[in-house]
Protein backbone atom coordinates (compact mmCIF):
# COMPACT_ATOMS: atom_id res chain seq x y z
CA UNK A 1 0.00 0.00 0.00
CA UNK A 2 1.16 3.51 -0.67
CA UNK A 3 2.22 5.87 2.10
CA UNK A 4 0.70 9.35 1.78
CA UNK A 5 1.18 10.70 5.26
CA UNK A 6 4.74 10.39 6.59
CA UNK A 7 4.29 12.21 9.89
CA UNK A 8 4.84 10.70 13.33
CA UNK A 9 1.53 8.79 13.54
CA UNK A 10 0.73 7.89 9.94
CA UNK A 11 -2.58 7.04 8.33
CA UNK A 12 -0.99 5.69 5.17
CA UNK A 13 -3.97 4.84 2.99
CA UNK A 14 -5.81 8.17 2.89
CA UNK A 15 -4.92 11.83 2.93
CA UNK A 16 -6.38 13.53 6.04
CA UNK A 17 -7.61 16.40 3.83
CA UNK A 18 -10.00 13.94 2.17
CA UNK A 19 -11.21 12.75 5.57
CA UNK A 20 -11.81 16.35 6.63
CA UNK A 21 -13.80 16.97 3.45
CA UNK A 22 -16.03 13.98 4.25
CA UNK A 23 -16.44 15.23 7.84
CA UNK A 24 -17.42 18.71 6.64
CA UNK A 25 -19.90 17.48 4.02
CA UNK A 26 -21.38 14.83 6.33
CA UNK A 27 -21.96 17.48 9.00
CA UNK A 28 -23.73 19.65 6.44
CA UNK A 29 -25.81 16.67 5.30
CA UNK A 30 -26.78 15.42 8.73
CA UNK A 31 -27.54 18.89 10.12
CA UNK A 32 -29.51 20.15 7.12
CA UNK A 33 -33.16 21.02 7.57
CA UNK A 34 -34.87 18.72 5.12
CA UNK A 35 -37.96 20.90 4.84
CA UNK A 36 -41.54 19.79 5.17
CA UNK A 37 -42.90 16.65 3.64
CA UNK A 38 -45.94 16.60 1.44
CA UNK A 39 -49.32 16.47 3.09
CA UNK A 40 -52.87 15.93 1.87
CA UNK A 41 -53.71 19.62 1.73
CA UNK A 42 -54.51 21.52 -1.42
CA UNK A 43 -52.02 24.37 -2.10
CA UNK A 44 -54.84 26.72 -3.07
CA UNK A 45 -56.60 26.02 0.24
CA UNK A 46 -53.55 26.80 2.38
CA UNK A 47 -52.58 29.99 0.57
CA UNK A 48 -49.58 28.33 -1.10
CA UNK A 49 -47.78 28.46 2.26
CA UNK A 50 -46.34 24.95 2.12
CA UNK A 51 -42.90 24.76 0.59
CA UNK A 52 -41.48 21.40 -0.36
CA UNK A 53 -37.73 21.15 -0.65
CA UNK A 54 -34.99 18.68 -1.33
CA UNK A 55 -32.67 20.68 0.87
CA UNK A 56 -30.13 17.97 1.65
CA UNK A 57 -30.13 16.39 -1.81
CA UNK A 58 -27.18 18.44 -3.09
CA UNK A 59 -25.04 17.68 -0.03
CA UNK A 60 -25.87 13.99 -0.29
CA UNK A 61 -25.09 13.80 -4.02
CA UNK A 62 -21.78 15.63 -3.55
CA UNK A 63 -20.72 13.39 -0.68
CA UNK A 64 -21.74 10.20 -2.49
CA UNK A 65 -19.82 11.26 -5.61
CA UNK A 66 -16.73 12.07 -3.54
CA UNK A 67 -16.76 8.73 -1.71
CA UNK A 68 -17.35 6.84 -4.98
CA UNK A 69 -14.26 8.52 -6.48
CA UNK A 70 -11.99 7.21 -3.72
CA UNK A 71 -9.77 4.32 -4.74
CA UNK A 72 -10.04 0.92 -3.06
CA UNK A 73 -7.34 1.66 -0.46
CA UNK A 74 -8.86 5.04 0.42
CA UNK A 75 -12.35 3.55 0.76
CA UNK A 76 -11.08 0.86 3.11
CA UNK A 77 -9.16 3.48 5.11
CA UNK A 78 -12.25 5.69 5.45
CA UNK A 79 -14.31 2.75 6.77
CA UNK A 80 -11.44 1.78 9.11
CA UNK A 81 -11.34 5.34 10.45
CA UNK A 82 -15.08 5.25 11.11
CA UNK A 83 -14.62 2.01 13.00
CA UNK A 84 -11.73 3.43 15.03
CA UNK A 85 -13.80 6.52 15.88
CA UNK A 86 -16.73 4.30 16.83
CA UNK A 87 -14.48 2.29 19.15
CA UNK A 88 -14.45 -1.00 17.23
CA UNK A 89 -10.65 -0.72 16.83
CA UNK A 90 -7.86 1.31 18.39
CA UNK A 91 -5.49 3.49 16.34
CA UNK A 92 -2.75 0.96 17.06
CA UNK A 93 -4.88 -1.66 15.27
CA UNK A 94 -4.77 0.36 12.01
CA UNK A 95 -3.48 -2.48 9.77
CA UNK A 96 -6.14 -4.88 11.11
CA UNK A 97 -8.90 -2.29 10.78
CA UNK A 98 -7.96 -1.51 7.18
CA UNK A 99 -7.74 -5.20 6.29
CA UNK A 100 -11.16 -5.87 7.81
CA UNK A 101 -12.62 -2.82 6.03
CA UNK A 102 -11.19 -4.02 2.71
CA UNK A 103 -12.99 -7.34 3.21
CA UNK A 104 -16.29 -5.69 4.17
CA UNK A 105 -19.05 -6.72 1.79
CA UNK A 106 -22.11 -4.82 3.02
CA UNK A 107 -23.03 -2.85 -0.08
CA UNK A 108 -21.45 0.29 -1.49
CA UNK A 109 -19.02 2.12 0.79
CA UNK A 110 -20.95 5.40 0.49
CA UNK A 111 -24.19 3.75 1.60
CA UNK A 112 -22.52 1.94 4.48
CA UNK A 113 -20.93 5.16 5.74
CA UNK A 114 -23.96 7.39 5.26
CA UNK A 115 -26.03 4.96 7.29
CA UNK A 116 -23.85 5.98 10.28
CA UNK A 117 -25.68 8.96 11.78
CA UNK A 118 -22.57 9.87 13.78
CA UNK A 119 -20.13 9.50 10.86
CA UNK A 120 -18.59 12.98 11.19
CA UNK A 121 -18.00 12.46 14.91
CA UNK A 122 -16.52 9.00 14.33
CA UNK A 123 -14.12 10.31 11.71
CA UNK A 124 -13.11 13.28 13.86
CA UNK A 125 -12.52 10.99 16.84
CA UNK A 126 -10.36 8.76 14.65
CA UNK A 127 -8.32 11.73 13.43
CA UNK A 128 -7.87 12.75 17.07
CA UNK A 129 -6.61 9.24 17.83
CA UNK A 130 -3.93 9.77 15.18
CA UNK A 131 -3.04 13.20 16.54
CA UNK A 132 -4.74 15.04 13.67
CA UNK A 133 -7.33 17.77 13.47
CA UNK A 134 -9.16 19.26 10.52
CA UNK A 135 -7.94 22.62 11.80
CA UNK A 136 -4.49 21.48 10.60
CA UNK A 137 -5.72 21.40 7.01
CA UNK A 138 -7.27 24.19 4.99
CA UNK A 139 -10.22 22.98 2.96
CA UNK A 140 -11.16 24.94 -0.10
CA UNK A 141 -14.30 26.81 0.92
CA UNK A 142 -17.38 26.97 -1.25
Amino acid sequence: MRRIDTSERPMPEINPVKVCFVIEKARELFSEDVGMGPDASNPSDDGERIVLTDANGAFRRELIAFIRELDVDESAALVALAWIGRGDYEAEDWPSAVAAAAERREGPTWKYLLDMALLPDYLQDALDAFGRSCEDYELGGD
